[in-house]
């Protein structure tokens, strides 16, 4: 099933081998990978080498190692989730770089904003409309507000992602709106300013969705990154 590896990249080869198989179909979800002993000789490996392999491929949500007499190496079902679970990872612990967040969401919440405009049911558009007078009720109580305006935010963008009726987006965005908050408590000022220029760029966003322009959708959640970003650097610097 596998071949030897080079010693210079062992276990990395050895990731990859797993890894393609499984992507392949080759190896199914549930079914257990062969025996350490038969590894090692399958990859011609050490027994240290092989168990940082599966090691990795834990990490990765690729492999669920048991133990006990039933235990063993087993694939598990490649699914949104694990991306969704180490792209969480990444933001909670602000390993991605403000301008990478920037550039990864603003492609992507333009993309969405598009397909809530086209593809938004009329339920879909009352409940932005419902979020967006709960968004100016927080607005109203100033800096008391704050939190819940955000979290309000937060399920507005959500909204739009289900909109898009697409898994990917929907599975990203929670990740990212699940934790972005890291961000926002270290590099955006609690001021009055921002959360209205906050509320009157989403008051923006959900006028062009509901009345089904997708292109000024695109432009206006683009634009909301960008801006918030731009406060978010200013800050850091």
């Amino acid at each position: 099933m596998f071949k030897h590896v080079k010693q210079s990249r062992a276990y990395q080869d050895v990731v990859e081998q797993i890894q393609d198989g499984i992507i392949a179909g080759t190896l199914k979800p549930g079914s257990q990978l062969p025996a350490e002993r038969d590894l090692k000789e399958q990859f011609g490996v050490s027994r240290g080498t092989l168990r940082e392999a599966l090691r990795v491929l834990e990490q990765k949500g690729l492999i669920e190692i048991r133990t006990g007499v039933a235990g063993g190496s087993i694939i598990r079902e490649v699914n949104s989730e694990q991306l969704s679970e180490n792209l969480g990872l990444l933001i909670r612990n602000r390993t991605v770089s403000l301008r990478d967040l920037a550039e990864f969401r603003e492609g992507m919440e333009g993309g969405v904003a598009a397909l809530a405009a086209q593809r938004g049911q009329e339920q879909d558009m009352a409940l932005l409309r419902k979020l967006l007078t709960e968004a100016e009720e927080h607005l109203k109580e100033g800096r008391k507000g704050w939190d819940a305006f955000i979290r309000t935010d937060e399920m507005l963008h959500m909204a739009l992602a289900r909109m898009s009726g697409n898994q990917l987006f929907i599975s990203v965005l929670e990740s990212v709106y699940y934790n972005i908050h890291t961000y926002y408590e270290n590099y955006l000022s609690r001021g009055k300013k921002i959360l209205q220029e906050n509320f009157n760029d989403l008051r923006a966003i959900v006028t062009a969705v509901t009345e089904r322009n997708e292109e000024a959708a695109r432009e206006l959640a683009q634009g909301h990154v960008r801006r918030f970003n731009a406060y978010m650097e200013e800050k850091e610097a």
